[in-house]
């Protein structure tokens, strides 16, 4: 029979082990190099080019950007992160991320980042080069009313088209930038969306895009008609596309 002091010693050992197996699987868990989330940021570009890659609009080619963290919060420096994409249409280059077009489809493809187990997507439209910008509803005109949930202008809108009329198509999910130019007060008009203050929009399967103009009665000081204008641009490669900027005229009329 092993002795009290013997058995002390014993007993020691085992609390000793117990106390710190916890802090060997803490020191695990949170190192460094233990990877715990993946970010993928959003692209800055919400479509791809035909037989081009994904560009922004200044036109330089788009890099995706991930964010890897580790268990204590830190940004993992140069992980490596793999891209790649499951659908057709797109190819993309497994350690840059940069996505090039080979057809059109009509849904979106998945951008993938992957590190070990863990991926994170991003989605990518396709679509042609965009040609021609035009006005749909150039002109439109604003009753305004002492009501100022009512001094919300129509959508003045634009039409983004590849090829030549009448043969050109839409261009989808390409991004158009509105901008007001000119108004009696500068704080008579600004643009919006149904979401709020909005100064680009991105076409739609029709290749329209549009915005309206919430008008601020205290600022309008004319007793007649007045105007606001505003000019819609869009770029690819960083070069206005023809048409560009399109000149939209919304006029105001005072309260009756």
């Amino acid at each position: 029979m092993p002795s009290r002091s013997t058995a002390r010693a014993a007993l020691l050992v085992v609390l000793g082990i117990s106390a710190i197996a916890p802090f060997a699987c803490s020191d695990i868990v949170s190192s460094s190099a233990s990877v715990l989330s993946i970010v993928f940021d959003s692209l800055s570009a919400p479509s791809v080019v035909v037989g081009d890659t994904l560009r922004d609009t200044t036109g330089a080619v788009v890099h995706p950007v991930v964010h890897v963290f580790n268990f204590k919060g830190e940004e993992v420096a140069q992980a490596p992160v793999y891209f790649l994409s499951p659908d057709s249409g797109v190819t993309v280059d497994s350690a840059t991320g940069i996505v090039t077009a080979d057809s059109l489809r009509s849904t979106p493809a998945r951008i993938v980042a992957t590190i070990g187990t863990l991926q994170a997507v991003q989605n990518v439209g396709v679509t042609l080069r965009p040609d021609s910008l035009q006005a749909v509803n150039a002109l439109d005109s604003l009753q305004l009313s002492f009501d100022t949930t009512l001094n919300v202008s129509p959508l003045l809108q634009v039409k983004l088209t590849h090829g030549i009329a009448p043969d050109d198509s839409a261009v989808t999910s390409w991004i158009v930038s509105f901008a007001i130019v000119a108004q009696s007060d500068p704080r008579l008009g600004e643009l919006v969306n149904d979401a709020g203050l909005r100064f680009v929009d991105t076409t739609d399967a029709t290749g329209i895009a549009g915005r309206k103009i919430r008008v601020h009665p205290l600022f309008f000081t004319s007793t007649t008609v007045d105007s606001i204008v505003v000019n819609a641009t869009a770029k690819y490669r960083g070069a206005q596309v023809s048409g560009s900027p399109v000149r939209l005229v919304l006029l105001l009329k005072p309260p009756g």
